[in-house]
């Protein structure tokens, strides 16, 4: 009789076989469970409440990209959590950040990061900029069951691509469509005020720093005219995510230099309120 490879302590041979360099395709054919689109909601009737992220922003500039998120999580009209992450490495030279149902999306996100550092394991190479955000498609698709039951899950994937030497930002949405986006984007139930903002700041001579601080203006004008992105906190010291991907890598920008942004923007704001003006010519 075959011993259980459970109670033996053993992998089972499939483990132990090669096969796909995904991840996810090695998860889905043998343990399908495990992935979050493949799981079995309780039935009901109506929308779940769940924890929802909201706005996320990316600029290019010519020394790299900066991936910027709010910190605010809502459940319908409650605020959630004051100080969630939404923006993470996906490695060393790109970074996701997520809206849509939170819990889905930190799960989505750590799923991406296993399944690059697993192919660069088994192939011993990293994917192209290009490979990883074909990988995302696949992983956002198969949560698609789940995004028409209203747990969706939109992220904005960024980085820095090796081949062209210059940073490049893809957009999703719910169904894995993917496009490339050239100069800035948004997402999130704040990004029509996010990329508003973005269309009169982004010039293609950005430096790092007013990057930076594009993306912050841009969150405080979502913050300003959407209820579910939350502004820079100076009270709790509460203040966006901000990262910067180049040819040196990923880059979280420290609490003390998004502070420093951050109070600049504010005070910006004391003077002009609806912010920096933009040249009608």
């Amino acid at each position: 009789m075959e011993a259980n490879p459970r109670s033996t302590g053993r992998l089972p041979a499939a483990f132990l076989t090669p096969g796909s360099s995904s991840f996810v395709d090695f998860l889905a054919q043998h343990a399908p469970e495990a992935l979050p689109g493949r799981r079995e909601l309780p039935q009901g009737k109506g929308v779940i409440q769940a924890p929802h992220g909201t706005t996320i922003v990316a600029l290019t500039f010519p020394g790299g990209v900066v991936l910027a998120g709010d910190r605010r999580a809502t459940m319908g009209n409650m605020i959630a959590q004051r100080d969630i992450e939404k923006v993470f490495p996906a490695d060393e030279y790109s970074a996701i950040g997520i809206a849509g149902t939170a819990g889905l999306a930190v799960e989505m996100v750590k799923l991406f990061q296993l399944e690059l550092e697993h192919f660069e394991k088994v192939e011993g190479a990293t994917l192209s900029l290009e490979g990883k955000a074909n990988r995302l498609t696949t992983m956002i698709r198969s949560n698609l069951g789940m995004a028409m039951q209203g747990l969706a899950v939109v992220p904005l994937f960024a980085g820095w691509d090796l081949n062209r030497g210059r940073g490049r930002i893809f957009s999703y949405d719910v169904t894995g469509g993917r496009s490339e986006e050239h100069g800035f984007s948004a997402v999130g139930s704040g990004s029509v005020f996010a990329r508003g903002s973005l269309k009169k700041l982004y010039r293609e001579d950005l430096t790092e720093a007013e990057a930076t601080t594009a993306a912050v203006q841009a969150l405080y004008d979502a913050a300003d005219d959407d209820s579910a992105t939350g502004g820079p906190d100076m009270a709790r010291r509460i203040f966006p995510i901000v990262t910067v991907i180049s040819d040196e890598g990923y880059r979280r920008l420290t609490e003390a230099e998004a502070m420093e942004i951050a109070r600049s923007v504010v005070d910006g704001r004391l003077e002009h309120p609806d912010g920096p003006r933009a040249a009608v010519l």
